[in-house]
């Protein structure tokens, strides 16, 4: 089967491209689909995430594995789009350079016949243009959302002797 996917940059602007692709296909192979087709190099560090339907970050897909042996990671060299992406479970986020943040929201539209002597990955369609830079993130926590209050507003920086070390704390 084929998967065809619309993958919209988060930003103001309307930019987003059409792709399909082997539901087969490793993840790496959607990230180099998704890179030639914004005109990336490709050069830089990417993730997918998998994501409910209000588009809530879950589980990383990671191009390289930077645990260092502490957890087990999935890669994306490793995991196929049909063993994450099904019916029930259409959404991603990609993150492309994270110095950047290029920011994708990705929603499988469709699952089809693949075409007699097509080519994939294919890109269907494009629309809008890609910024000079990635559109600026604003990562917002809550405001106090356990109702505490700001127990440090009258601690003077300065004043070491208020801070009530204990005299063995290390």
């Amino acid at each position: 089967m084929i998967y065809r996917f619309r993958v919209i940059l988060d930003a103001k602007e309307d930019v987003f491209r059409d792709i399909e692709i082997q539901e087969d296909a490793t993840f790496e192979d959607f990230h180099n689909a998704i890179t030639q087709a914004f005109g990336f190099d490709g050069m830089e560090m990417a993730s997918f995430y998998v994501s409910d339907d209000e588009w809530n970050q879950g589980e990383e897909i990671s191009q390289f594995d930077m645990s260092e042996g502490q957890n087990s990671i999935r890669l994306m060299n490793e995991t196929t789009l049909d063993g994450v992406l099904s019916e029930d479970q259409t959404r991603l986020i990609y993150v492309y350079d994270f110095l950047n943040m290029w920011t994708f929201l990705v929603e499988l539209a469709e699952i089809a016949e693949p075409v007699v002597g097509e080519l994939y990955p294919n890109l269907l369609f494009t629309h809008g243009i890609l910024p000079d830079s990635a559109p600026d993130k604003q990562f917002e926590a809550e405001q106090d959302p356990y109702g505490l209050k700001d127990d440090d507003e009258d601690l003077d920086i300065n004043d070491y002797d208020s801070l009530n070390f204990d005299e063995n704390w290390n």
